[in-house]
């Protein structure tokens, strides 16, 4: 069995780590450049870094932090927020990241999953989904979570997967910030129906729920923000636990 990963997430905005509850609610958590050295001295796995409001204010995605970032940190790491071409995407790459996040700009326009797959290889793309459980199913939204679409959680990753993606990174909107574990029911659905990694995101309060995100959900990856920017879990004493758990991890 793969190791399991530990991925913090950097959720920036105006330069700044910020953190939510249900996408809204903002507080400040941190220098992302700082908060990422030290996430990757303690062992987390990768990182990924999303400009939360490049898609609703229709801004390119931060190349200077991406740099300084690549300089600072010795695992890898995706960027995601405003990324909408294969240019966005060559410049992210040529200034260090080794992955791309892309959410709105796939939904609208899926062929972009095509091209970014087909020029730099399935590896690089990540397709990150923001849903919501409405009237008996998981509903896609756009735009940090202000835009709903028609399409679903399950037939959406499935296209995804299709036309290249790498990666699922799913996001429960109503799990998130909430502390309350991870949308487990919905991760195992996808891990069901999908044969790449499927990420974990939302909803992240304990330990416990990092452990149920890998044995109820079968994720490959757990994402977590605020519990690991405000101290309340470090990673190494993590690691411990899951592998405790019979998880692997590495070490």
């Amino acid at each position: 069995m793969l190791a399991k990963r530990i991925i913090p997430c950097l959720d920036v905005k105006d330069g700044m780590t910020v953190k939510g509850v249900n996408f809204v609610n903002l507080r400040s958590a941190g220098d992302p450049v700082e908060l990422g050295r030290r996430y990757s001295e303690e062992g987390a796995d990768e990182l990924v870094y999303l400009d939360i409001t490049a898609s609703v204010e229709g801004r390119k995605t931060f190349i200077g932090l991406v740099r300084r970032v690549a300089e600072t940190v010795s695992i890898p790491f995706t960027v995601g927020g405003g990324i909408g071409s294969v240019a966005d995407v060559d410049t992210l790459l040529g200034n260090g990241a080794d992955k791309v996040s892309v959410n709105s700009a796939a939904i609208r326009r899926p062929e972009l999953i095509d091209e970014i797959a087909g020029r730099f290889g399935n590896q690089v793309c990540v397709v990150a989904i923001d849903a919501r459980f409405t009237a008996g199913q998981w509903v896609c939204y756009l735009k940090g979570g202000r835009e709903r679409t028609d399409r679903t959680l399950l037939e959406w990753a499935h296209e995804a997967q299709e036309r290249g993606a790498g990666e699922i990174l799913f996001t429960s909107m109503d799990h998130d910030g909430t502390r309350n574990g991870y949308a487990c029911d919905a991760l195992a659905e996808l891990h069901n129906r999908l044969q790449i990694p499927v990420i974990a995101s939302g909803g992240c309060g304990s330990m416990g729920h990092i452990a149920d995100a890998f044995t109820i959900g079968k994720a490959d990856a757990a994402l977590a923000a605020s519990v690991f920017h405000f101290g309340e879990i470090r990673i190494p004493a993590l690691k411990q636990y899951l592998g405790a758990c019979g998880l692997p991890v590495r070490i």
